[in-house]
């Protein structure tokens, strides 16, 4: 019999991706096909917080085991802002003001070092497994590129000239903190791996 396999998102095509790479293993559903309708509050201080949050939920609400990933950008300077609140940090959800922000505070700063943080969290049989996933790089002066969203045209990854938002979807999805962590829960649910 196939496992059902819960991804707290709604991104169709990120469930599509995940279901392709683990094969017949696992029937991955997402929150729309499981009837789930609620915004899950993400109210802890950590990605790794965020995550079991939504992972917990889905399996407390819907009695199904279920992953869930929080990410966002943590800059040296700016004692690892935005962070947790990389989708609001200007207070609301809109990418080119919360964009804005960042360029404002990092005006005249040298220390640019940044990095993108993933953490998934696996609630499956009763117990909880974290992967996470780091790409290290610097923050533009001018954002470049249209690609992607959030903070890629600013975010010029390590070994690279060029910004997420200049790369290619699937360039992007090889080198991507969030690739780096599905990587290492798919390598997990195929048996061939530990998660540390």
């Amino acid at each position: 019999m196939i496992k059902e396999l819960v991804f707290a998102t709604n991104n169709k095509y990120k469930a599509e991706e995940i279901q392709s790479i683990l094969g017949s293993q696992y029937k991955i559903l997402t929150l729309t096909d499981i009837g789930c309708t609620v915004d899950i509050p993400e109210t802890g201080n950590s990605f790794e917080e965020n995550a079991i949050l939504k992972s917990s939920y889905v399996t407390e609400h819907y009695q199904q085991d279920c992953f869930a990933d929080d990410s966002g950008l943590e800059i040296e300077a700016l004692n690892n802002e935005p962070g947790i609140y990389s989708a609001r940090y200007s207070g609301i959800k809109d990418d080119r003001i919360n964009l804005e922000l960042v360029l404002q505070r990092m005006e005249g700063v040298t220390n640019r070092k940044a990095r993108f943080k993933t953490v998934i969290s696996l609630m499956k049989n009763g117990k909880n497994t974290l992967f996470e996933g780091v790409i290290e790089g610097t923050i533009r002066q001018v954002p470049a590129g249209d690609q992607g969203f959030g903070y890629d045209p600013v975010f010029e990854p390590f070994g690279y000239n060029v910004t997420f938002a200049q790369m290619s979807m699937t360039e992007k999805n090889r080198i991507s903190h969030r690739a780096i962590a599905m990587q290492k829960l798919i390598a997990f649910l195929k048996g061939q791996a530990d998660p540390s």
